[in-house]
């Protein structure tokens, strides 16, 4: 796929593009206006499509009904974002007010047409659904993969791009290592973000996923747990570190805060005496690529 140009600006937030909309006309049922034109315009919602790449995945059926019968008695108050494409138009923005807009047997909705490229797409609607808070985090993950792989984003300038962190940006792509059926049990808010990270690399990671579901353990909890499967689960006649530290909270916060600040999976084994290992997992040529800069002392 030919590499999109990458847009200029969008690091200032959805709302300086939303920012038009207070000096945007007021809504008419006219018929629609050249895609050109910076009204907010009146479109039939037979001519609007959904983006098939949409960041967001899961739309809760509850939280969609109570919008389409709020809609229903007062319409639609935001418009929505879309470009032209076809013989209609795809939704940049707005997707949830869209489908609930059908619901509710709306005719015409209010947009604003923008003639945006692909890659300007994915990364407006990646930032409104975060500023929304509307994704989970493997639908955040995977916009975040998406936009590396197709539009040659580096993880540092994606965090720019959503105001995020370049640790929370690794952190959340991560957990694409793992299994889909724990994958899942993360989308349908089973499991948080904290139990799926601490599940990344685990042995027999589906069970253990489906224990801490079950059991209801706390992110201490199933830590604790995938340490001891790993032990379990090493080499025969593997050397084992003499002193057991599952119950330490000094050496699991250390873990957690170099894991913060490394943006990846962080192990520390100690022995009686002082001496032990310090382990830094990586899932991606990416993140090595971070950690030797990292460590190496050059600039990221």
């Amino acid at each position: 796929m030919k590499s999109a140009k990458r847009p200029h600006g969008l690091g200032r937030g959805l709302s300086a593009l939303l920012g038009d909309v207070a000096r945007e006309e007021p809504v008419a049922p006219t018929a629609v206006a050249p895609p050109s034109t910076k009204a907010i315009q009146s479109i039939e919602v037979a001519l609007i499509q959904p983006h098939p790449e949409q960041p967001r995945r899961h739309f809760d059926e509850g939280a969609l009904q109570e919008l389409a019968d709020s809609i229903g008695k007062r319409g639609v108050i935001q418009p929505i974002i879309v470009r032209p494409h076809g013989g209609g138009f795809q939704i940049v923005a707005g997707e949830r007010r869209w489908r609930a807009a059908q619901r509710a047997q709306l005719h015409r909705i209010p947009a604003i047409v923008r003639d945006f490229d692909e890659a300007e797409t994915l990364e407006i609607a990646l930032i409104e659904n975060i500023q929304r808070e509307d994704l989970n985090p493997i639908e955040e993950a995977e916009a975040y993969r998406k936009l590396i792989a197709e539009f040659q984003h580096s993880q540092e300038a994606l965090a720019r791009l959503v105001g995020k962190s370049r640790s929370h940006v690794a952190n959340l792509m991560r957990l694409l290592d793992l299994p889909a059926p724990v994958q899942r049990q993360v989308i349908e808010q089973k499991l948080s973000m904290g139990h799926a990270r601490a599940l990344i690399g685990a042995p027999d990671c589906e069970n253990l996923a489906r224990t801490v579901e079950a059991k209801g353990l706390s992110v201490r909890d199933t830590e604790q747990l995938v340490r001891r499967a790993k032990k379990g689960d090493g080499a025969p006649g593997r050397k084992r570190p003499a002193a057991a530290r599952d119950d330490d909270p000094d050496i699991a916060a250390l873990e957690q805060h170099l894991a913060d600040i490394l943006g990846v999976k962080v192990d520390i084994d100690y022995a009686q005496g002082g001496n032990g290992t310090l382990s830094l997992h990586y899932s991606t040529l990416d993140q090595l690529d971070m950690l030797c800069q990292r460590l190496s002392g050059e600039r990221i």
